[in-house]
């Protein structure tokens, strides 16, 4: 797949993905914040991970985006008794009935799909959620000794639920990495829940229909590389990164609060999401306002706060909020 060449398959492709935004809302009534953070992620080329209260129809809008996109879906409901076979595949013994000759044969698990639907993630114990840490990372299983592509693009996103403690178990932090964003979904305000009301209490059923390809997708994802970040920008999103780190941190807040700061693989989430969403928004170039707007979602899960952090009640956002207000910004605006 190559990057569109002429101002016309740009314009183009533009066009599907404001009608991709278009025929999600047409399931989906409001949450336009976190449809856009969902599609940041998405157009990046990252995984999601969704995190809200039961009813909020995470499941729903994930299954939307997989409406609207002409890409294979799977769903995986992670349970306690979930094993790594159950996601992967596994090998059954099959016999040639021309020859009598018996063999092994790779069956494909749900993880061979685009978009991969991980709900309530944190339900199933450890061992079985490092299964998806390869796909995540390289688009690949490995079995047998050999090693299976994933069909590009592939996409995991993965739910779970804030509020019950029992039964679950805390992604570690190396599987929390690998997701680009970390999106929180709220409760919707009170025109949009009797709109939810109206829409789903009735005969009507709204579905999505499938407006962009996959090769499209993978198209926008390339495009988004394309997008141009200034220097003093892209200055300006390291220096955000570093400054989440308490080891010299130039925020006292952070120096006081954190254990451990975002990594490397933030700083590169920060870019391509802000490359995203400027793309998204029909821009070729990142402002400040797009660095600002991923910069929770990108660092809500990198940042570690200490005992104290969390004695005082203090998130990760609210440490979020005090580095974009205490880093420099670029001298200059930028366009």
């Amino acid at each position: 797949m190559t990057i569109p060449g002429t101002e016309a398959e740009v314009e183009l492709l533009l066009d599907r993905l404001r009608a991709l935004r278009v025929e999600i809302s047409t399931v989906i009534v409001g949450q336009d914040a976190t449809v856009r953070e969902l599609l940041i992620a998405f157009l990046a080329g990252g995984h999601a991970l969704l995190e809200g209260v039961p009813g909020l129809a995470k499941t729903l809008l994930i299954r939307t985006l997989a409406d609207a996109v002409q890409l294979s879906f799977r769903r995986i409901q992670f349970t306690p008794d979930l094993m790594p076979t159950d996601i992967l595949g596994t090998e059954v013994l099959e016999e040639d009935h021309a020859t009598g000759r018996r063999f092994f044969k790779f069956t494909r698990g749900p993880v061979f799909a685009n978009i991969v639907l991980a709900d309530e993630i944190n339900r199933t114990p450890p061992k079985t959620q490092a299964a998806l840490l390869e796909a995540m990372q390289e688009h690949a299983v490995t079995w047998g000794g050999t090693t299976y592509e994933l069909d590009a693009p592939f996409f995991v996103l993965a739910t779970q639920n804030p509020i019950e403690q029992s039964g679950t178990y805390p992604l570690p932090e190396a599987q929390l990495d690998r997701f680009l964003l970390y999106i929180r979904v709220n409760y919707p305000g009170e025109a949009e829940e009797r709109e939810i009301l109206a829409r789903t209490t009735g005969t009507a059923a709204a579905s999505a229909r499938p407006v962009i390809s996959a090769d499209e997708v993978l198209s926008a994802q390339l495009l988004v590389r394309e997008v141009r970040l200034a220097d003093p920008l892209l200055d300006y999103a390291a220096r955000l990164v570093r400054a989440s780190r308490p080891d010299g941190s130039p925020v006292e807040d952070v120096r006081e609060l954190v254990r451990w700061g975002a990594g490397p693989r933030a700083g590169q989430a920060l870019v391509l999401a802000s490359k995203a969403r400027a793309l998204l928004d029909g821009r070729f170039s990142v402002t400040l306002d797009d660095i600002q707007a991923v910069a929770p979602p990108v660092l809500r899960h990198r940042i570690l706060l200490n005992y104290r952090a969390e004695a005082d009640g203090i998130t990760s956002d609210d440490l979020t909020t005090r580095l974009l207000t205490a880093v420099p910004r670029p001298a200059a605006p930028l366009k």
